[in-house]
C-alpha cells in the first residue's frame, strides 16, 4: 500500500489558453477502487494521460507504482489472443490467465483464436483479465462498459469489486455502485476524493449544493439589508455632522457623528465579510436545464410492426425470429447480448437494406429521427453540421449549451470533441427534429451522469414514441414502457 500524490498540478493543451487543471492537489491510496466521475470535457481522460506521463505539466505527481491503461492498444488484431496477452502480462502463468477468464465467464478457447474474431465484449474481458495480472501495477480503466450488454456489465462490475488498485472512468451509476469504494470527482472548481460508492457521493454532493444554495440566499438577503443599513447610517452621520454649525455643544454632536460613522464602517465590514462568504459558495454547482422535444402525432395507433424478423449474416440468422409492434406512446427497449442483432433491427426500421427474414412494416408517411451508435463520421463545425442536416442552428446550439457545452466549443472541429460531446451532438440533432418516432442506438455511450438524468427528465415529461438500445439499467428502468428480448 502506498500513496499517489498530486501536488499543485496545472495543465493546459498548447493550443488552448484555458487551464484544464489549475493548482490541483489531492492524494489517493494504491489499494483503493476509485470511480472517476465528472461532466464531459472536464479532463478525465487527460488526467489519466498525465498519470501515464504523456504530457508535460506544472506541479508534481508522485507515485511508486507503474500505471497501465485500458483499453490496451492492440495494433495487430489478427494475431492469436494468447500471444497478445503474453505481451501484456509476460510474468503471468497460463493457469492464472485461465482462472481470470473463468471469473468473467469467458471460454478459454478464445486464447487460441485471432483477437479480431472475439466480440467487443470478449475483447474487453480478456484485456482486463490480463492487465490485472500485472502484480503491483495500478490500472487506469477508461470507459469499459461501452461495448458491454447488461449481463456483461454486471459480471465485470462484480469482477472489479474483487480487485483493488484502479481508477475507473464510467458514467453508469449501477456499474459504479457495484465495484468502487471511493469516488474521485472533477468538479467545476476543484477535484475531490471521497470515500463510498457513487450513490453515497451523489447524495453528499447534492446535500452540499442544497446547503450552499440556502446559504447563498441568506447571504444575499444579509448583504442587501446591510447595504441599506450602512447607507442609512452614513446619511444620519452626515446630517448630525452638518448640524454642528451654530450648535451650542459642538463636542457632543461631533462625538455622536463619529459614533454613527463608526457604526456605518462596522456594518460595511460585516457586508464585505458576507460578500466574501458568498463568493466561496456555489463554485461547484451543477445545473441541468430542462430540455424540450416536439414529437409529431401519428394519425393511427400503430407506427411499426416487426413480424418474425431475424437478421442474417452470410445467410445465417443471428437470433431467433422476433415479432412486436410499436404503438403510439411506446418506449420500446431492445434487450439481448452483444451480437444478437439489436442495432440491425433499428437499421431495418430506418430503411437500411440488410439481409433478414420476416417483415418490417412502417406506417405511410412515418417520420423517423435516428441517433446512430457510431460517431466516427462527425467532423466540421457545428454550424456546418446543422446546415448539412437542415436543422435550426440557433436551436441546435441552445440545446448543446443546456447540455453543458461551453461557447468556445462552437468554434472547434467536431472531430476534436470528447466521446461524450460527440454523442451529445447526435442527441441535440435528434431533439431538433420533429418526428413520429425516435430511434436511438446506445445514445448514452460516454455521456456524463448529469446529462443522462437530464435526458431521462425530458423523455418522462414529453413521452415521445421511441425504440432504443441502451445498457444503462437505471436509464432503462426509468424510461422503457416495453422490453423486447432477443
Amino acid at each position: 500500500m502506498s500513496l499517489i500524490k498530486v501536488e499543485s498540478l496545472t495543465f493546459s493543451y498548447p493550443s488552448s489558453y484555458d487551464n484544464i487543471f489549475e493548482d490541483v492537489s489531492f492524494q489517493m491510496d494504491t489499494d483503493w477502487k476509485l470511480g472517476f466521475v465528472g461532466r464531459n470535457g472536464r479532463g478525465k481522460t487527460t488526467f489519466l494521460n498525465l498519470l501515464l506521463g504523456k504530457y508535460e505539466y506544472a506541479g508534481n505527481i508522485a507515485s511508486s507504482v507503474q500505471f497501465d491503461y485500458f483499453p490496451y492498444p492492440v495494433e495487430d488484431k489478427s494475431r492469436l489472443t494468447q500471444d497478445i496477452l503474453s505481451e501484456i502480462c509476460p510474468l503471468a502463468e497460463e493457469w492464472e490467465l485461465m482462472r481470470e477468464l473463468s471469473y468473467l465467464e469467458v471460454n478459454s478457447d478464445v486464447l487460441w483464436r485471432p483477437f479480431d474474431t472475439l466480440s467487443n465484449g470478449e475483447q474487453t474481458k480478456v484485456l482486463l483479465a490480463a492487465l490485472f495480472l500485472n502484480e503491483g501495477h495500478f490500472l487506469l480503466i477508461d470507459e469499459p462498459t461501452n461495448h458491454l450488454d447488461i449481463g456483461a456489465r454486471e459480471m465485470v462490475s462484480a469482477y472489479l469489486n474483487k480487485k483493488k488498485g484502479f481508477i475507473l472512468v464510467s458514467h453508469d451509476r449501477r456499474f459504479l455502485d457495484g465495484c468502487v469504494d471511493h469516488i474521485l470527482s472533477i468538479n467545476r472548481a476543484n477535484i475531490e476524493v471521497q470515500s463510498g460508492n457513487f450513490s453515497s457521493w451523489m447524495e453528499n454532493f447534492e446535500r452540499q449544493q442544497e446547503f450552499e444554495l440556502t446559504q447563498n440566499e441568506r447571504l444575499q438577503k444579509d448583504i442587501k439589508r446591510l447595504k441599506q443599513s450602512a447607507r442609512r447610517t452614513a446619511v444620519w452621520s452626515d446630517r448630525v455632522e452638518a448640524s454642528k454649525a451654530g450648535a451650542f455643544d459642538k463636542g457632543y454632536i461631533g462625538h455622536k457623528s463619529a459614533k454613527m460613522m463608526k457604526r456605518s464602517k462596522s456594518i460595511e465590514a460585516r457586508q464585505q465579510q458576507a460578500i466574501e462568504q458568498k463568493s466561496g459558495l456555489l463554485k461547484n454547482i451543477e445545473t441541468a436545464e430542462s430540455l424540450k422535444i416536439s414529437p409529431l402525432i401519428y394519425h393511427t395507433d400503430t407506427l411499426a410492426t416487426f413480424s418474425d424478423v431475424a437478421v442474417c449474416y452470410d445467410g445465417r440468422t443471428i437470433c431467433k425470429p422476433t415479432s412486436f409492434t410499436v404503438r403510439r406512446g411506446d418506449r420500446v427497449v431492445l434487450d439481448g447480448r452483444n451480437g444478437s442483432g439489436k442495432s440491425s433491427l433499428l437499421k431495418l426500421l430506418i430503411g437500411e437494406q440488410l439481409e433478414h427474414t420476416g417483415t418490417v412494416s412502417t406506417g405511410s408517411g412515418l417520420v423517423i429521427s435516428y441517433v446512430p451508435q457510431d460517431t466516427a463520421h462527425l467532423k466540421g463545425t457545428l454550424s456546418d453540421y446543422s446546415e448539412e442536416n437542415r436543422i435550426d442552428e440557433s436551436l441546435f446550439k441552445a440545446i448543446l449549451r443546456k447540455m453543458d457545452f461551453e461557447r468556445v466549443q462552437f468554434e472547434k472541429d467536431i472531430s476534436d470533441f470528447s466521446g461524450g460531446q460527440k454523442k451529445k451532438v447526435l442527441i441535440a440533432k435528434s431533439l431538433c427534429e420533429q418526428a413520429h418516432i425516435y430511434v436511438w442506438d446506445e445514445p448514452l455511450n460516454f455521456i456524463d451522469v448529469y446529462s443522462r438524468m437530464q435526458i431521462e427528465g425530458l423523455l418522462k415529461e414529453f413521452m415521445p414514441t421511441m425504440i432504443f438500445v441502451e445498457h444503462d439499467r437505471a436509464f432503462r428502468d426509468a424510461i422503457a414502457t416495453k422490453t423486447v428480448q432477443l
